[in-house]
């Protein structure tokens, strides 16, 4: 399962990388997914991350 963040849906709350810093991180004060790690999206605490996104803002395909 894919993950990706929208930065235009991003408000840079950095609520994703709090929760899971392995797979989230801020860059220029917006979320973003850690190079290498874009296919976590199956990971419980992905998912978690995912949902309690304040801005809704990432994404799991696939």
């Amino acid at each position: 399962m894919k993950l990706s963040v929208d930065p235009e849906r991003c408000y840079g709350s950095g609520d994703c990388a709090y929760r899971v810093p392995s797979v989230f991180t801020v860059v220029d004060g917006y979320g973003a997914v850690v190079p290498g790690r874009e296919d976590s999206g199956g990971d419980p605490e992905v998912r978690e991350a995912v949902e309690g996104c304040p801005s809704q803002a990432i994404t799991v395909t696939g």
